[in-house]
């Protein structure tokens, strides 16, 4: 028999209910802030990635799905969104009639990491980006779009973590402050940040090594060495957050794992598990759409580990996503299987989910079948209902029969409905 490959999984129709709700809640509240959605293809050129997440990221080093094609030109799955989305952005040159423009993805993304419970190999995002605004306004607007998308979900305990990891004027002096401490603390690193020390020692921050998260404990805090304009640029977001009432705190350890991340990063976690649990996670990246060959245009954006938000909402409310039937129609003999196919088809097509068995079986087993499906109603139809122009539909919950004549089904079917 063949399975799925390791780290890929089926979404199976019972699970999509709460996949489609929280699209939908989604792509809702984005409308609402003026964010339009795009839609981007899973492959890319090699050096989209490694040019804007950085080589010296475990993602570039260890994890993308990568392979030549045939003309021997290296491409990947993308491991990501935003650079896709800058990518087009540059490419369809979006930012000539206006350079402020907002977008949100949902999607597929491939890495290469150890599966384990709630981490595949092709996960899922929802991704939001904003380019052309350099204001701390709008960093605050996004995490209050998290904020308001998760409390909409239903999660509970939501928590922003916020940090500034300073622009190009004030990190270089971040930099030699970092690295001074990490030669002092060479010897307690891992092989990798040993390594990153020399190209990038901001890299060690995010190491998940726990030798190398103790060694950094005592090291020095991007948020002591900003410069005027980023500590000005912070200062307006976490105010803006406290008169929104988004709960927050100011987490120096916060980095983001990759290279393009510039002042304000941030983190959403929610309790509604129990322990904490990190559900999205985004920043400013204002020198990327011009690194990657465009104008010199702000921009800033945030993922949302779909994958992980399905898992802890199913927890949450493991009942609340059944998908339902509104109609189970059970057809008994050969004179009502045509006439029940026919009100089903138009059923349906109205809007009223309807399904039907033409299998032939017993009123007792289509009865549980029905039950099996989560039906709210039943239309019954034997050979003495089609004779007697007198269809039975009944509540599954009150248990209330209503006898219906062919005629105007549909339309009596309809009335019925909206009385309850």
């Amino acid at each position: 028999m063949i399975q799925t490959i390791r780290g890929f999984r089926d979404i199976l129709p019972e699970d999509i209910a709460l996949w489609q709700k929280i699209e939908k809640t989604a792509s809702e509240l984005f409308d609402n802030f003026g964010f339009r959605e795009i839609r981007l293809p899973i492959l890319e050129k090699t050096e989209l990635f490694a040019r804007s997440i950085g080589e010296t990221t475990d993602i570039v080093e260890k994890e993308m799905y990568t392979f030549p094609d045939r003309k021997g030109d290296k491409l990947t799955l993308r491991p990501e969104a935003t650079a896709s989305v800058v990518r087009s952005y540059i490419q369809h040159k979006m930012y000539a009639a206006d350079p402020v423009r907002k977008f949100y993805t949902i999607g597929p993304m491939f890495r290469r990491e150890r599966p384990q419970k709630g981490r595949y190999r092709q996960f899922y995002q929802i991704d939001a980006e904003v380019f052309g605004v350099s204001s701390p306004y709008i960093d605050a607007e996004l995490i209050l779009i998290l904020n308001e998308l998760f409390k909409r979900l239903g999660l509970s305990g939501l928590k922003a973590h916020i940090n500034s990891l300073g622009c190009p004027e004030c990190r270089p002096v971040f930099q030699k402050a970092l690295k001074d401490f990490l030669t002092l603390n060479y010897d307690r690193l891992c092989p990798d940040c040993k390594r990153r020390m020399e190209k990038n020692p901001l890299r060690t921050l995010d190491c998940k090594s726990l030798s190398c998260r103790k060694a950094l404990e005592n090291a020095p805090s991007t948020l002591g060495h900003l410069c005027n304009e980023c500590s000005e640029h912070f200062e307006i977001v976490k105010k803006m957050l406290v008169k929104q009432n988004v709960d927050f705190i100011v987490d120096k350890t916060l980095v983001r794992g990759l290279d393009y991340y510039s002042r304000t990063a941030f983190e959403i976690l929610t309790t509604s598990l129990g322990a904490q649990s990190a559900v999205a996670g985004g920043g400013r990246y204002d020198s990327l759409v011009k690194e990657l060959g465009g104008k010199d245009i702000p921009a800033i954006g945030f993922a949302i580990g779909f994958d992980r938000l399905t898992e802890i909402m199913a927890q949450v409310k493991k009942s609340d996503e059944k998908p339902g039937l509104d109609i189970f129609i059970i057809a008994i003999g050969k004179q009502a299987m045509e006439p029940g196919y026919l009100w089903m088809s138009e059923l349906n097509l109205a809007g009223i989910k309807s399904e039907m068995d033409f299998s032939g079986r017993s009123l007792k087993s289509l009865m549980k079948r029905a039950d099996k499906l989560n039906a709210g109603h039943v239309l019954i139809a034997g050979d003495r209902e089609i004779n007697e122009n007198a269809l039975i539909f009944r509540n599954m919950n009150t248990r209330k029969q209503n006898i219906i004549p062919m005629d105007n089904i549909i339309k009596d079917i309809k009335k019925l409905l909206k009385k309850e």
